[in-house]
Formats: C-alpha cells, sequence, structure tokens
C-alpha cells in the first residue's frame, strides 16, 4: 500500500490484518501465508512509527510486545472469579437442583443455560470504553496474576470491542485453550526446532499466559471463548446468561458455541446424557458440562458459599475413560528422592485416542490392598493430562496363571538394601549416588519446577546422559554450542539457544535452586520459607535443625532432610561445584547479614492499603524477615488493615491479636530496612 491518506492506509492494514487473525485463530484456516501476513504487519508498524497518533491501541501491533517481566505482578479481581462444585452423577446433579428448588421457588420453573466445560486456563479481561485495559489469571480467585502483554498476543480476543451497546467498565471472563489440531502442528514445529513437544493442551495454553515471551503464544495458536460478564461500570445487555453470551458474540469475543437453554433439569439431565460420549468429538479438551440457571436475577438472590462456589451453577463432570488390558509386568523405578515406584507394564490399549503402554500403580500397599498379579486383566484409567493408572483387576478372567508381585528387598540400580521409614508408603533407596536416581533428578533439576530451563525436556536429559555429557547438575552449566552440534537434532540455531537458556538460568533466585535440587521434603513452599529467612545457601548449609525448625513451616522431617543433604559429601561438593560455574546461590531482596526485625513475625494483610498493593507489601515484609498469610490465626504476630477489610480484621480483634495500619507497618519496614 502507499495511500496518500496515512490514517486511511493504517485503517486499511489493521482491518485486513484482523481478518487474518480471526481466520488464524478462529477459523483454524488461514487466508494469507505467515510471509505475507508479516509484510502487512511490518507496514503498519513503519506508519505507526512516522506517525505516532495513528498508533491506537486496538491495533494489531500491539498484540506482541517483548519478553515479559521477571515478576508477574498481582492484581486483585473486582468481583472475585468463583470455582464451580461437581456432579459427578445425574443423581447428584438432581440433587443440586432440588436443593435450589427449596431455596428458591423459582428455580422449578426456571430454564438452565448448559455450555460445555473447557479445559484451559480461566481468564479475566477489562475492558475500559471497549478498549482492553488489563488482562489478569485467575490465581487465587481474588487475586491473579497481570498478564496483559500476553494476553494481547492471543488473537481472537478483541483489542476494542465491535459494537457500541457495552458497559463503560467490565470484565469479561472465559477459558484460554489450544485446539486438538493446533496442539498437534504446535508439537511439529517444536521438534523440528529441536525442542521438546508439550505434554498437554491446558499446561501449554497457562505456561503460555504466564510465562512466555508473548510471541509465543502465536506459535501456540491460543484461542479464546467467554462465558461472563461483569459489570463494573454501565448497565448490564441483557437479564439473562444466553443474553450475555449473545452480548459477548455481539461485541466480537468468542462464545463456546454448542451453548443451549433447556426448560428444567429433566431435559438437562438428558443433554447431559447425550454429551457424555459426544464431548470427546470435540475439536478442544473438555470434561463436562457447566449448568446455570439462566435468570440473572433469581443467581443474584441464590448468591454463593463461602465467597467461592456460586449456588446456581455446577459442573457435571464426565467419568475419565477406561479401558481393560493385560498387565504383562510391574517395572521398578527410582524416583529422583530415591522412592520406588512401580510401573505397570501393559499390553498397548487405545484410550481417549492414545495408545498406553505404561500406568501408574503408585505403591506396594496399593498393589497389595487391590491384589493386582502380573498376568491380570485390569482396567486402566486415563482423565486428561493425567498419568494412566490401574485401578484394579478384573477378578472374574483370572486363570490360575497370575502371579502375585513382589516388592524387591534391594535397590536394582544400586544393590542397596531398601528402606521403608515409618509411617510411608514407599521404600526408599538410601543411596544419593543411585544410578536410578540420577535421569529423575536431572529431569527435575532443568523442569518448570526447578531452575525452568526452555528446550531442556526428559527426552533431551536422556540424550545427554546417553553421550556422557552430563552426570550432575552442574555438568549442564559446561555444555557448549559446540558440544551441543555433535549431537543428533541439534543445529547452529537450537544449539545456541540451549546454551543461552541455560546461562539465564544461572541467575534464578535461591529458592529456584532449592527446589531444583530435589531434596526430600523440601518442595516450592519450603524453599521459598528457607530462601526468605537465611538469604543464602551458605547461611542454609550452616543452619543447625533447631536453627531450621524455627521457622515457622519447617518441621522435624524437612530439617532432617535438609540436614542430611547438606552434610553428604557428594551434595556439598555439587553445592561448591555450582557455586564454581557461577549458579547464584542468593536469594533477591533479602538481607542474610544477621538477624532482621521481622524475623519470625506472620503477617496477614486485609483491606486495601493506601499506597502499598498486596504484592509489594508482601515482597517488602518478606524481605525484612517476616511470612506473609493469607488467614488469621492464634500464630499470627499482627494484622495489617486497609479499608474495607474484612472478617480478618474481626477474628484478630476476637484473638486479642494486634492490629497496625500501613503507616505503622512502614516504620517497622524501615527500621528493617
Amino acid at each position: 500500500m502507499s495511500g496518500a491518506d496515512p490514517a486511511a492506509e493504517a485503517a486499511a492494514l489493521r482491518a485486513e490484518l484482523e481478518r487474518a487473525n480471526r481466520a488464524y485463530y478462529e477459523l483454524d484456516a488461514p487466508e494469507i501465508s505467515d510471509a505475507e501476513y508479516d509484510r502487512l504487519f511490518r507496514a503498519l508498524q513503519a506508519l505507526e512509527a512516522a506517525h505516532p497518533a495513528l498508533a491506537t491501541a486496538d491495533s494489531p501491533t500491539r498484540r506482541v510486545g517483548g519478553a515479559p517481566a521477571e515478576y508477574l505482578p498481582k492484581a486483585r479481581h473486582a468481583v472475585p472469579m468463583l470455582s464451580l462444585d461437581n456432579a459427578f452423577t445425574t443423581e447428584e446433579l438432581r440433587d443440586w437442583h432440588q436443593k435450589l428448588v427449596r431455596l428458591d421457588g423459582r428455580v422449578a420453573e426456571a430454564a438452565l443455560a448448559l455450555e460445555v466445560k473447557i479445559d484451559g486456563a480461566a481468564l479475566s479481561l477489562t475492558y475500559e470504553d471497549g478498549i482492553l485495559v488489563r488482562g489478569v489469571t485467575r490465581g487465587n480467585g481474588t487475586e491473579g496474576e497481570e498478564i496483559t502483554a500476553n494476553v494481547r498476543s492471543i488473537g481472537d480476543i478483541p483489542l476494542r470491542l465491535d459494537g457500541s451497546d457495552w458497559p463503560a467498565r467490565l470484565e469479561i471472563r472465559g477459558e484460554v485453550y489450544i485446539g486438538r489440531a493446533a496442539f498437534a502442528r504446535v508439537n511439529r514445529d517444536r521438534e523440528a526446532r529441536g525442542l521438546e513437544p508439550l505434554q498437554n493442551p491446558r499446561n501449554a495454553a497457562a505456561g503460555a499466559l504466564r510465562a512466555l515471551d508473548p510471541a509465543e503464544a502465536r506459535r501456540r495458536r491460543l484461542a479464546f471463548f467467554g462465558y461472563q460478564v461483569v459489570v463494573l461500570d454501565g448497565t448490564a445487555p441483557a437479564d439473562t446468561h444466553d443474553g450475555m453470551l449473545a452480548a459477548l458474540a455481539r461485541w466480537g469475543v468468542p462464545v463456546e458455541p454448542h451453548h443451549v437453554v433447556v426448560d428444567g433439569i429433566d431435559d438437562a439431565v438428558a443433554a447431559c446424557d447425550g454429551w457424555a460420549t459426544r464431548i470427546r468429538d470435540l475439536a478442544f479438551d473438555a470434561d463436562g458440562l457447566v449448568i446455570k440457571i439462566n435468570d440473572l436475577a433469581v443467581q443474584v438472590e441464590l448468591g454463593v458459599v463461602g465467597n467461592r462456589v456460586p449456588r446456581w451453577a455446577i459442573a457435571r463432570k464426565f467419568p475419565a475413560e477406561s479401558a481393560f488390558t493385560r498387565l504383562l509386568d510391574i517395572e521398578v523405578n527410582i524416583g529422583r528422592t530415591g522412592a520406588l515406584a512401580p510401573t505397570a507394564i501393559l499390553e498397548p490399549v487405545r484410550i481417549g485416542g492414545v495408545t498406553v503402554t505404561r500406568a501408574t500403580l503408585h505403591n506396594e500397599d496399593v498393589i497389595a490392598s487391590r491384589d493386582v498379579r502380573i498376568g491380570d486383566v485390569v482396567e486402566v484409567i486415563r482423565s486428561g493430562d493425567v498419568i494412566p493408572k490401574v485401578l484394579g483387576p478384573d477378578r472374574s478372567r483370572r486363570t490360575g496363571a497370575e502371579v502375585p508381585w513382589q516388592p524387591p528387598t534391594h535397590c536394582p540400580f544400586s544393590g542397596t538394601l531398601l528402606v521403608r521409614p515409618e509411617g510411608e508408603a514407599a521404600r526408599y533407596c538410601p543411596d544419593p549416588r543411585c544410578p536410578g536416581r540420577a535421569y529423575e533428578q536431572l529431569v527435575h533439576f532443568v523442569s518448570r519446577a526447578g531452575l525452568d530451563i526452555e528446550g531442556l525436556g526428559p527426552e533431551r536429559v536422556r540424550q545427554l546422559l546417553d553421550a556422557h555429557l552430563v552426570r550432575d547438575a552442574a555438568d549442564f552449566f559446561t555444555l557448549t554450542a559446540d558440544t551441543l552440534r555433535e549431537l543428533e537434532g541439534f543445529a547452529d540455531q537450537s544449539a545456541a539457544a540451549l546454551v543461552q537458556a541455560i546461562a539465564a538460568a544461572r541467575e534464578r533466585p535461591l529458592h529456584a535452586l532449592l527446589a531444583a535440587l530435589g531434596i526430600r521434603h523440601v518442595g516450592a513452599t519450603a524453599a521459598k520459607l528457607l530462601a526468605r529467612r537465611f538469604g543464602t545457601l551458605d547461611a542454609i548449609r550452616e543452619a543447625t535443625a533447631q536453627d531450621l525448625e524455627a521457622l515457622d513451616g519447617i518441621g522435624p522431617a524437612i530439617s532432617g532432610s535438609l540436614r542430611e543433604f547438606c552434610e553428604d559429601p557428594g551434595t556439598a561438593a555439587l553445592l561448591d561445584r555450582l557455586r564454581a560455574l557461577g549458579v547464584a546461590q542468593e536469594e533477591a531482596g533479602v538481607q542474610a547479614d544477621g538477624p532482621r526485625p521481622l524475623d519470625g513475625q506472620i503477617l496477614v494483610l486485609t483491606g486495601t492499603l493506601p499506597t502499598l498493593s498486596r504484592a509489594e507489601a508482601t515482597q517488602r515484609i518478606e524481605a525484612a524477615g517476616g511470612v506473609v498469610k493469607s488467614a488469621v490465626s492464634r500464630k499470627t504476630t499482627a494484622v495489617v488493615a486497609g479499608s474495607e477489610a474484612g472478617d480478618k480484621l474481626a477474628k484478630a480483634e476476637a484473638l486479642g491479636i494486634e492490629v497496625i495500619d500501613e503507616a505503622e507497618l512502614l516504620r517497622r519496614l524501615d527500621r528493617a530496612e
């Protein structure tokens, strides 16, 4: 384009790009090539750079930004995002409806709205005067993560609402997901780039929302269905749920296309029965139907339970898919903590479109209690992204040739005598250098639960182990692009990208390193508590069991395991080598040189503070040695109360716990800082 009127040319480019976006994301039928899309995109970027006044808030150029911030800020929902109760049987669904009838007689004749329950990640979008201004994850329902930059990269979320009948300020709630065909294409693309395939659509969608470069959302073909409108300022466009869905469609927001309104509970039950098998044929993952009272006024009258669950809605969940097959053998693996993990080796069977050959058997107590024997015909269940598991045997099909399983007494990898701690269901290999533990430890070290090294999935770790390039976690930080290029599946770009990702992992905070090390009983929560209290890995290594257990949330099991880990000569050498290779061993923002004034104090925040956000207050309290809890208890040191403080303030007063305001908190923080 080379029009004389830049405004008209920009408008035409925006319209063409939005049309291409809708074809790409919503219809899954691209109208133009990626190269042509990029050409139009660059042309619009150039126009907006030359004429800044043309860069509107809803321009397609706003969809993809730079890398997200290292820390995702918290944002409070204007109205809580609620969770749904589940009905797993028709009887439970009818019981729910009957309870509502007893509460409000109008429910007996009320219409019910039904929607397919999408298996994705919940999201709230705030629009002001029709313009998208904020995107927030569900979080805990009251507070989520503000991810507007990533949300803008989702092609079928409108940056500007169509029409004009939308309220001045509103939230649109919905679900972000990846369709099945798109997910398969994404994994083919990742494998071509030398990356590990994503495990399941739901986690892939949630991961793209929260942690990845916004450009990754386009690669992953994230999609969105809206299902609720929350009016913050203005007039509601409808007085029924299906009317609200119609409004969303008018405004350009995709809605799940199979929603219907039925006359009553009998029709709802019939609809659910019909969907129980049809749901597997959808183009996206779903696990049931959501049933709602259609009348919004009746919804308001019915209210919510405990500020968490709406009375007026329920999810009718369908049973997970299962099949019968023969148990050929029980294989024993050793997990990263040394726990013995029995795995069922199965005659291949198709469940939910996937061929299953292995399934978990949990532990020896489960095998014994269910009397599972090698040679049995067993029922295997698979639900969504959950690992397949053996439910139990079909004893009617036994021939007498089945063999009871005997758990080993010694580790099959190290030969060490297995131990079973009192009160635990698993046997453990106590040898920290057991070769059976090495693979699982390394996979955990680089996973999202550890140092989160992009491009190092289970298959890559196995490849590096087999090539003798890594033996322990420190070896990852010795890898070079030249070394990686010698391996199958690596090219110049993928080798350089992995080395860059490993280099970035050197700067992860201490709590991430602690979680990555896979110390028994030290999960993400304990790792954060320890990192915030002690500040450096050296301080943790020198702490006594008494020092550790003085921290609220750290008990004898954690302290004992941590002391054992730190005192082992092999793991001590690993920690020293990690430091020598430049891996950070400090917690950002924590002053670790001596006690801090808020050490050991437990604070609870309630209400809105005058100047500090909830995230800022939490960060400063934790940096000063304090711990922020969500609930008031007798262990609480003080409650920090702002405006519109709720039940937490009343509970604190009833328990005689000190209540302070933001000014007093700042005075204490000033002393701490």
